[in-house]
């Protein structure tokens, strides 16, 4: 921190100083930060990363204020060392939405700018690469605009009256001629129809990129892996750019298993969205619940009982448990061990798993948290197994696994200095999670600032400092370890009491404002944007995904490496397509 910041008595008086033309504090009633002219926007970051120590860009969110006629770009930057976010803001007209790109200051805002573009039409000016990244290039319209209704549009909010209390039910596609959920241009023509060249835009930016001392020129190919690849862990695509073995070029694909997630979500009431929050990442539902049930806790004021709170932390570190220990599995997987790691790893997942359906009524799609709590107790059997789990079969099983594959001659050769990512790129595009722990950031969600009752517990924040595929596969075997630790504490401190607070609701009236909720889930941090108008439906409901955004750093990764190892350090990253494409 400079001398000049420290004549300052705080950073808000800094800020408003500095930038006393451009910059004024959001006195909207439930609302924080700054807003921040666009003009100023560019500086007003550089400040906050050189000078204030806001090194981190966490979250880039669009939101669309129809009724006031312009758009809203939300930035929420930490520091690494830890502390609450400063949010800032930034409002354009909505008729010409033009902001300028952080991409030069905060490189992990790269995708998140293409997703405000896709889905809502602001334009970032001075992005490297603005096009459609969860969308194709000939898509109509901008879907996350309030104003843009899909084809099977029936209305604005849940429930639908034809559905309750009518009770009457139709198909979309039934009232449609095409007897599809989709919608044609006027006199829309398939058999004369040619189809844009969507890829024309992928391989544009991939053309032959010179090498220094060159002594033997050889071809460079542009070569697709995936969508449809065992490898790439679901629909997802890696456009490479190969000098015989070498990769010199990557760019990500994604976007094939979008839903559009989030306007679902602004269709749904408040508490429609917590089953929809299990089919983000599929294998940490309930990472996925707790992150969303804080968001919507914020604004309700509500604050869960004792024995609930233990619950949830016992719930969100066997998820982390499950989701390390399967990722570990299929990562071997990848490395060309085909399935027997994995079984092992399967194996103690599933009982897991038994644990979830005990207490949930689901395996994997659990809807278990509730505003305020949880929606059941934990049996008194089914804690005893958890208790047995945690203190007796899992440290034991851990510790197999790691005697069978640290030392592995293979998982070594192959994973070590495979795919780094030094400290500053780690924390310069966004990475969270394991990736950026095991590139020597101690960052941690539940110490850096602690949500539920975390800063009760005893734990370490695991750290590895290669930054290479291998640290990526030992950071997930020492995490849960530490999650064995929390999950053994809760247990010996866990009250009697109620598990949710007041009477179960159906219905959720949010007083107006924002909130942002975010968890330390398996993958990274988990965070959920929500603006509410005072009615039963979110007016913004976004989805800060660790699975999309830190792919961001997949590239710098992988140049340099041979295309053999692209698979594994994708794998290393550990992503889900249900969370990355939402």
């Amino acid at each position: 921190m400079s001398d000049q910041i420290m004549t300052y008595q705080n950073e808000e008086e800094m800020l408003l100083s500095r930038f006393s033309e451009a910059v004024t504090k959001d006195e909207r009633k439930g609302y924080e930060g700054y807003v921040v002219e666009a003009k100023a926007l560019t500086d007003f970051a550089k400040t906050l990363r050189d000078e204030l120590g806001y090194d981190y860009l966490s979250s880039v969110t669009g939101v669309d204020y129809l009724p006031e006629g312009k758009m809203e770009v939300v930035y929420h930057a930490y520091k690494t060392t830890g502390g609450p976010a400063l949010v800032f803001k930034v409002q354009v007209p909505r008729e010409n939405p033009v902001v300028p790109s952080l991409v030069s200051v905060y490189p992990g805002a790269d995708f998140q700018e293409r997703e405000a573009w896709d889905l809502l039409g602001i334009k970032f000016e001075g992005h490297p690469n603005l096009k459609r990244i969860l969308l194709w290039e000939g898509f109509d319209g901008f879907p996350l605009r309030k104003d843009w209704r899909e084809p099977y549009y029936e209305a604005d909010h849940k429930p639908y009256k034809s559905r309750f209390p009518e009770g009457k039910f139709f198909r979309a596609e039934d009232r449609n001629p095409f007897g599809k959920n989709v919608d044609y241009p006027a006199g829309f023509d398939p058999a004369k129809w040619t189809p844009d060249n969507s890829n024309a835009l992928i391989y544009e930016g991939l053309g032959r990129i010179a090498k220094e001392d060159d002594d033997l020129p050889t071809e460079q190919i542009v070569v697709n892996l995936g969508p449809q690849h065992p490898s790439t862990h679901g629909v997802f695509r890696m456009v490479v750019t190969l000098d015989g073995e070498d990769i010199v070029d990557l760019e990500p694909v994604m976007g094939y298993l979008h839903r559009n997630h989030e306007k679902i979500g602004e269709r749904n009431t408040w508490l429609m969205n917590m089953p929809f929050t299990d089919r983000l990442d599929y294998l940490a539902p309930m990472s996925n619940n707790f992150g969303y049930a804080l968001a919507v806790e914020k604004l309700l004021g509500v604050k869960p009982p004792e024995r609930a709170e233990y619950i949830r932390v016992i719930m969100a570190e066997l998820t982390r448990i499950q989701n390390h220990i399967f990722a570990i599995g299929m990562f071997l997987n990848d490395m060309g061990a085909y399935f027997t790691p994995s079984l092992y790893a399967i194996e103690e997942r599933e009982l897991i798993l038994d644990v979830f359906e005990a207490v949930a009524g689901a395996r994997m799609m659990v809807n278990y948290f509730r505003f305020g709590g949880v929606a059941r107790d934990i049996p008194e059997d089914v804690m005893q197994k958890i208790h047995d789990l945690a203190f007796e079969r899992l440290p034991r099983r851990i510790d197999e696994l790691d005697k069978y594959l640290t030392n592995s001659e293979i998982v070594r050769i192959r994973g070590e200095g495979v795919g780094v990512l030094t400290p500053e790129q780690a924390i310069a595009y966004s990475a969270s999670g394991p990736v950026l722990r095991a590139s020597g950031v101690p960052y941690d969600v539940r110490r850096a600032e602690p949500y539920g009752i975390y800063d009760r517990f005893d734990f370490d924040v695991a750290v590895r400092y290669h930054g290479d595929v291998y640290d990526r596969y030992l950071i997930r075997m020492d995490e849960v370890r530490q999650s064995l630790r929390i999950i053994q504490q809760a247990l010996q401190q866990i009250p009697e009491g109620p598990i949710l607070a007041g009477k179960p609701q159906y219905q959720h009236r949010v007083p107006a404002g924002e909130a942002y909720g975010r968890v330390e889930g398996p993958k990274g941090e988990l965070g959920f944007y929500v603006v509410s108008t005072g009615k039963t439906n979110p007016w913004r409901y976004h989805v800060r995904a660790p699975s999309f955004i830190n792919l961001t750093a997949l590239a710098e990764m992988c140049k340099g490496q041979k295309v053999a190892d692209a698979v594994i350090i994708l794998g290393s990253i550990d992503i889900v397509l249900g969370e990355t494409d939402r």
